[in-house]
């Protein structure tokens, strides 16, 4: 009965119309067979849902998609591709013997390994190698930076050999969003820069402070809240803090959620109550 009283509806159709109506039809049943891709945050499932009295069946798409060809296509967000880094446990015997538990952010599985891979606020010497140690938080403690004349055991940054003297310049971190800026110019590691940066990965902002150490001086004019730019000289390489062993250590931190570490003391940067230390393969550019 409904197939003969389609035919009779369909009998008077322009035959040029009554195509496309078959087509949309058609195009709909797909739409409705075709598995749904996963929504991404905040987006709803696509379904059907009729435009009109008389009209083909659409996908209804929800927010943070819009419809293709019978699907719903996830809207690109800036900074949604990155992962958010997450901080894990560590532990290691420190220099007196006890063992110390602490907190870092390993470096993440994609980033490449080679440390010759990123650009780094120096220039990197042909063969360039490391004075004393990179980035050893994630080895266990016995692989870590231990021995005599280190007053610590374990390093959260990476040495990089240069001659005294060496222009420092500021790095933009990956995924930063603005110009960074000088919260700290004094004593931290020997002679120390310390710049603030914002940098976007999930869809959101946090903020990071990179530790530019063992400088023989500071520019000079270098004040908190002096924006920093790609390139701007922050310094020279020196062996302040280091007597002898002339190289730029550089340490990236992530500031934890709800300090306010404009107003933390220099010294204080560094303290696990305040930041946490990161792998700076995370953030630093590739070359």
């Amino acid at each position: 009965m409904r197939a003969r009283l389609g035919q009779r509806t369909l009998a008077g159709v322009d035959p040029v119309a009554r195509v496309a109506l078959w087509l949309g039809a058609i195009a709909a049943l797909s739409a409705l067979a075709r598995p749904a891709p996963d929504a991404p945050d905040g987006a709803s499932s696509p379904r059907a849902a009729a435009s009109g009295p008389g009209q083909p069946l659409v996908a209804a798409c929800g927010p943070g998609t819009l419809p293709d060809d019978g699907v719903c296509i996830p809207v690109p967000r800036l900074g949604v591709g990155a992962p958010e880094l997450e901080a894990a446990e560590g532990s290691h015997r420190d220099a007196s013997g006890r063992t110390r538990t602490y907190e870092h952010i390993p470096r993440r599985p994609e980033r490449p390994d080679d440390y010759r891979r990123y650009r780094f606020p120096v220039p990197l010497l042909p063969g360039q190698s490391f004075v004393s140690s990179g980035y050893d938080l994630h080895l266990p403690g016995s692989n870590q930076r231990q021995g005599l004349g280190f007053s610590t055991v374990g390093h959260g940054g990476v040495d990089v050999a240069q001659a005294r003297g060496t222009e420092v310049r500021a790095v933009a971190l990956e995924g930063q969003e603005g110009d960074a800026e000088v919260v700290f110019t004094g004593e931290l590691f020997g002679a120390s820069v310390v710049t603030l940066h914002a940098v976007r990965a999930a869809g959101r902002v946090r903020e990071y402070v990179v530790i530019h150490g063992h400088l023989e001086a500071a520019a000079p004019g270098l004040l908190p809240g002096t924006p920093v730019r790609e390139g701007t000289l922050l310094g020279s390489v020196g062996d302040t803090g280091s007597p002898g062993i002339v190289h730029l250590h550089l340490e990236v931190r992530q500031v934890r959620e709800k300090v306010a570490i404009r107003s933390v003391a220099g010294g204080a940067l560094a303290r696990s109550e305040h930041s946490v230390v990161c792998d700076p393969r995370n953030v630093l550019p590739l070359r």
